[in-house]
């Protein structure tokens, strides 16, 4: 069933590459909190399992067993007494899948796995056993492991030291839909909008496609965000504290970190993150860091430049930031909030700063259109600070550069505008000031090019001669 499946192509190819092996399959499924891995799993296999158990959030041991044993007895007809332990529930399944014919595939699919591994539960020394000893010599049996929270998957997969060390055959880490996939999404629901509108909604909900699937095709773009953020009760306004209680163990303190960044969307340091959170640069930070990283709710970015690469980290998720800058202080306040500030300043600084981060997030369409798309490149970012005779702070910024192997920096400049982005002359001089002093004090030898990406283009004049390329809104809509 994956011609019913929007993008997706990698993955649903990998699992027909899966199928057709002849020795068991481990596949582990991960991503982002409503990110469509469940979807993705239901649609390949039509919803067709040998066996299917989903964990159930923040029940004990028992509960799950309990719900495990009403799912095998539905499957196989016959009432099973609840196993004591995760062993017992093993061996029950290892003996219900026994009984089918080798000459057939069976599927298992276990979703939402990091909830099964309760405190003390045995879960993942079971699983463990039940693999090594049993399942990785059935070659006919494909088992999907998938969970929404990455750090525990990372953790117990792709980082296993144990049992499971090197066992996974194929591991499938869903990312957001780009904005390519985003518009086929919206076509195939019968929603028609401009790619500008398009555009500003996926900085809203970036390309998770639960949230798009909200979106009500009889209502225009303005009219969505109200109706899904702003109006009494919305469906996304509590959002918020569901995803990352979901997530996160102690999640008082990664929000403190995600908001934080959010406050500071050029990234900051570790350093400066822990001197703003109050968090000590330790383990504890580290493992956050790690956490919220794996997750896709922020970046690691490199600062151009420094010899030990200097991480920078960024806010990443678009439904976060927006959160914060708009949703957190304002319940109540106004249900047509979106459609009232359309030509506000703040929603004009945030569409400016968040097009920074879909520029980011699209840099292969960036390349493909500059004509480097099999040039190996280095994305990162740069800033100079500097204080006048009275203290005050000013200084350089670059919003993004592409240091390229073939010898060439791109220095990238984004600009969110409603028409053409006109380059006056106060801006050429500002242009001019920003190469000299990032060749000036990164002792750069490289060839600059100034690159524009602009929503529609830089117009014709005067000063726009300093432009040696551009990229706009329509080149970031082709597949990657």
């Amino acid at each position: 069933m994956a011609d019913r499946i929007i993008g997706r192509k990698y993955e649903c190819d990998r699992l027909d590459r899966c199928m057709g092996e002849h020795q068991a399959q481990l596949i582990v499924v991960y991503g982002r909190r409503r990110v469509g891995k469940t979807y993705l799993v239901q649609q390949y296999f039509d919803g067709r399992f040998d066996f299917k158990f989903t964990g159930a959030y923040r029940r004990s041991r028992e509960d799950q067993l309990t719900n495990f044993t009403r799912e095998m007895s539905r499957q196989t007809g016959l009432q099973q007494s609840v196993p004591k332990d995760w062993d017992e529930a093993f061996v029950m399944l290892r003996d219900y899948l026994s009984a089918f014919s080798q000459n057939e595939k069976r599927v298992v699919f276990f979703d939402e796995m990091p909830w099964m591994d309760t405190q003390r539960s045995g879960f993942m020394e079971a699983f463990e056993w039940f693999w090594n000893d049993w399942g990785a010599a059935q070659e006919n049996l494909i088992f999907i492991a998938c969970g929404s929270s990455t750090s525990w998957m990372i953790q117990n997969f792709d980082e296993n030291k144990g049992g499971l060390f090197n066992r996974q055959t194929c591991r499938l880490y869903l990312m957001p839909f780009t904005l390519d996939e985003t518009e086929q999404y919206l076509q195939s629901r019968r929603i028609s909008w401009a790619r500008y509108d398009i555009a500003e909604c996926y900085m809203i909900m970036g390309g998770i496609p639960y949230y798009l699937s909200l979106l009500d095709p009889q209502r225009n773009y303005q009219e969505n965000i109200d109706n899904l953020f702003f109006r009494k009760r919305a469906e996304l306004w509590d959002e918020f504290d569901h995803l990352y209680q979901t997530l996160f163990e102690n999640s008082e303190q990664y929000i403190k970190v995600v908001e934080i960044l959010g406050k500071k969307r050029s990234g900051m340091t570790r350093p400066e993150l822990s001197r703003e959170t109050g968090i000590s640069s330790n383990g504890k930070l580290t493992k956050m860091l790690k956490s919220l990283t794996d997750s896709g709710f922020v970046r690691e970015y490199a600062f151009f430049g420094h010899k030990k690469k200097e991480t920078v980290y960024q806010l990443a998720d678009y439904y976060t930031a927006f959160f914060f800058r708009f949703i957190k202080d304002n319940f109540g306040k106004d249900e047509h909030f979106w459609s009232h500030t359309t030509d506000n300043p703040a929603r004009r600084a945030w569409a400016g700063l968040t097009f920074e981060q879909l520029c980011k997030d699209h840099i292969a369409q960036i390349k493909r259109k500059l004509g480097i798309a099999g040039v190996l490149s280095e994305e990162s970012t740069w800033y100079y600070r500097e204080s006048d005779s009275d203290g005050r702070q000013g200084g350089t910024q670059i919003d993004m550069l592409i240091d390229r192997r073939d010898r060439v920096i791109n220095l990238c400049e984004i600009k969110f505008s409603i028409n053409e982005f006109t380059i006056d002359k106060k801006y050429d001089q500002t242009l001019r000031n920003k190469i000299d002093t990032f060749r000036m004090r990164t002792d750069c030898k490289k060839t600059i090019q100034l690159t524009m990406i602009t929503t529609f283009g830089v117009k014709r004049n005067t000063y726009s001669g300093l432009v040696g390329s551009e990229v706009v809104l329509d080149d970031l809509f082709v597949e990657a």
